[in-house]
């Protein structure tokens, strides 16, 4: 048991706010039918969202810890009204809603836009580049999270005894910001894959090439698409997929099971 001390009555707001999450999740368990999920989430449509939501989903992480992590550095190393200004503009993204992200990668590579020759929209690389939008400040946070608490002390004793910058980056930074890492990018994965409202905006919505899994649950409740049973199927496998992250990351946060 942990130490801290709360009044007893507060046990009951909590309990409403944790039926508040977990009902509508076992609502959405119990309409699986268990007896179709394998075929479900086997049929042609099914396989070529969720394809296409891991494929764009592996491609974006890639590309968020390309430049995720440099950022993450610069935040954490930077003063820290440098700092407070840069984490405000990653942390943008979080707070607005993935429509606006979606309308305004559409201004920027759409027909009228100073990218249009670009063809990026409604095509699969759009995915790509929503899904990054939306993502990336999962990562920098992550990682600039577990930059700061490593701290420099032994940045500096590398570079006392004659360590590069760069032997300093690859044998001291990046093995102690590990944990910080791997979760960052798990949780960038998961986000990436579950992206739907920057997708819908900017890629579209075309099967085999744009419909990803959010998409595709979406437009079979709306009565196109794949079947509403593979719709609620493709909604499991999602929430597994959250669970299954949540408990990756958990098991590589720093003091875990001290």
């Amino acid at each position: 048991m942990t130490g801290g001390f709360i009044p007893r009555w507060l046990i009951v707001p909590a309990g409403i706010g944790l039926l508040f999450l977990l009902v509508p999740l076992t609502a959405l368990v119990a309409r699986v039918q268990w007896t179709t999920l394998l075929s479900d989430v086997t049929s042609p449509a099914a396989l070529s969202a969720l394809g296409l939501s891991l494929g764009t989903g592996a491609v974006a992480t890639v590309v968020c810890a390309v430049i995720g992590i440099p950022l993450a550095l610069l935040i954490a190393r930077s003063a820290d009204r440098t700092a407070a200004v840069l984490r405000a503009l990653v942390t943008v993204p979080l707070v607005l809603p993935p429509m606006v992200g979606g309308v305004a990668l559409l201004y920027l590579f759409g027909r009228s836009g100073p990218l249009a020759g670009l063809g990026l929209p409604f095509t699969t690389p759009a995915v790509v580049l929503a899904q990054v939008f939306v993502a990336l400040p999962f990562l920098v946070l992550a990682v600039e999270g577990a930059l700061r608490s490593t701290g420099v002390a032994l940045e500096r004793t590398a570079a006392s005894l004659g360590a590069s910058r760069a032997t300093i980056l690859r044998r001291v930074t990046l093995p102690l910001a590990a944990p910080g890492i791997v979760a960052g990018v798990v949780l960038c994965f998961a986000r990436a894959i579950g992206e739907f409202g920057a997708t819908a905006l900017f890629a579209g919505n075309r099967p085999g090439v744009t419909q990803t899994m959010p998409l595709a649950i979406y437009t079979a409740f709306n009565g196109a698409g794949v079947s509403q049973g593979t719709a609620v199927a493709l909604a499991l496998l999602l929430l597994v997929t959250a669970i299954a992250v949540l408990l990756l990351v958990r098991g590589w946060r720093p003091g875990v099971g001290r």
